[in-house]
């Protein structure tokens, strides 16, 4: 039997022989960079990462903490720049209250943002009507107007420890947010604005640069105490009272909602925003506590009396040198600009909603013309009040928290009422131990700011109480 030839095989059997192709060119990491932005392969993090749940947390990261921070705007400064040069360390045993106050409400936010994916305006229209809608809409317009009156107020305050007149700082900073915000989308837009409020940590620099007492500092925490020397108790209570006030404004609640729904932020990532409402809370209360610290271990016992943000940097350079003063100058503008962006985003996006109007950063002009309008038209007056010659400033501030405090409360209680009610968040809505919760925090900041709107408006007629 004759064997299988085991040599080389004839041509009508043998493979064909391949060309070699030209190896493929070599791309480098920028190409390869720019072609995953071009398509936009990052914006999926929140697919590709879902069970990673660190990098989900990051991808959803953006509309708590912002919400957060910018409550930290130059209003804000300015009460816990007053409440350290009075009060020194000793009233800071009440941020961990305000933390948990705070975390509650942006809480409640975030959850009916994510399960209804509408804004809380549009909800409050659905459920309690028009004329609730429209009284609430007209006083948060007024209050924001003059809160972007007052960012720019402290963006200008800002630039002058630098020599830059008002007449410079405030056209460009308002053309450049306009811009900013018109031509941006809004994702692009959330990675500056976050950008932005990594300036806070120049306020933790200043606390440093400051040498303060670190171990004053963490006893203050853990011993409560209201008796301050040579303030008068009453005072103290008004002071401890706007500090707790100033930490839960309105817009910063009507801000996060409509974020996230902007955002699309779905159901199964509730749990990631609900944990970014909570650090955007714990954030802003942290850097108000590197604020209180810097002014008090500087200015204490000064004698200095401190009506804004602006004469505290001012302050700070002959006691603490010019590498505080200039901190707290660059921090000051930097917080005062990311709130004169936030303020008519939320205050168009909330209007929006209230009337059922298209929405959104991200679309064309032509499809949401309102919502531009509303937008172009805060940001211009507020600007444009600035630059009138005489304004009392401090006067329009006080008359903004007036307003803020009148709303404040109605919010909060439209917030307890939509997060109880079951057909809307169904499994979602609070039980028993969070209604508890969310009750006594609800209510602790409705009669502290009723109470600081009552002593305000008795000042206004004559009658001064501490």
């Amino acid at each position: 039997m004759q064997r299988p030839s085991l040599g080389r095989r004839p041509d009508a059997t043998r493979a064909p022989r391949s060309r070699r192709l030209p190896a493929p060119p070599r791309i480098g990491a920028l190409a390869r960079l720019r072609d995953r932005i071009e398509s936009r392969e990052f914006l999926r993090l929140r697919i590709r990462f879902r069970r990673r749940r660190f990098l989900a947390f990051l991808a959803v990261l953006g509309p708590g903490l912002i919400a957060g921070i910018v409550g930290n705007d130059a209003g804000g400064i300015t009460t816990y720049s007053v409440l350290g040069s009075q009060t020194g360390y000793l009233l800071l045993w009440l941020f961990p209250i305000t933390i948990v106050v705070l975390a509650v409400v942006q809480e409640m936010a975030a959850r009916l943002g994510v399960v209804t994916g509408q804004g809380l305006s549009d909800l409050i229209r659905d459920r309690f009507g028009v004329r609730w809608t429209a009284f609430a809409m007209l006083v948060l317009l007024i209050a924001n107007v003059a809160n972007t009156i007052a960012e720019f107020a402290g963006a200008s305050a800002a630039l002058e420890i630098f020599s830059v007149p008002r007449l410079v700082t405030v056209p460009v900073v308002a053309v450049a947010i306009w811009a900013l915000v018109i031509f941006a989308s809004y994702r692009a837009l959330e990675r500056i604005f976050l950008s932005i409020s990594l300036v806070f940590l120049t306020y933790v620099v200043a606390a440093f640069v400051g040498r303060p007492d670190w171990a004053e500092v963490g006893r203050a925490f853990i011993q409560p105490s209201l008796d301050v020397p040579g303030m008068p108790l009453a005072a103290t209570l008004l002071l401890a009272v706007a500090v707790v006030g100033t930490t839960i404004t309105p817009y910063m609640q009507f801000y996060l909602q409509s974020a996230v729904a902007e955002k699309g932020i779905d159901e199964e990532e509730l749990r990631l925003e609900q944990a970014d409402a909570v650090v955007g809370s714990v954030w802003t209360n942290v850097v108000a506590v590197f604020i209180v610290v810097a002014t008090a271990s500087a200015l204490f016992g000064s004698g200095i009396a401190l009506e804004t943000a602006g004469q505290a940097a001012e302050a700070l350079r002959p006691v603490a040198g010019d590498l505080s003063s200039t901190l707290f100058a660059v921090g000051l503008f930097g917080a005062s600009v990311l709130a004169a962006t936030i303020m008519p985003i939320s205050t168009a996006y909330v209007i929006c909603e209230a009337f059922g109007w298209e929405s959104g950063v991200g679309k064309p002009f032509r499809d949401a013309p309102a919502f531009f309008l509303i937008y172009t038209f805060v940001l211009f007056f507020g600007a444009a009040v600035m630059l009138l010659p005489g304004l009392d400033l401090i006067g329009l501030i006080v008359a903004s928290q007036y307003l803020q405090g009148l709303l404040l409360p109605v919010v909060l209680i439209f917030m307890f009422l939509l997060v109880n009610d079951r057909r809307l968040l169904g499994r979602h809505a609070n039980g028993r131990r969070r209604n508890i919760l969310t009750g006594v925090a609800i209510g602790l900041v409705i009669l502290l700011d009723v109470t600081l709107l009552g002593v305000q408006v008795l000042g206004v007629l004559g009658v001064r109480i501490g």
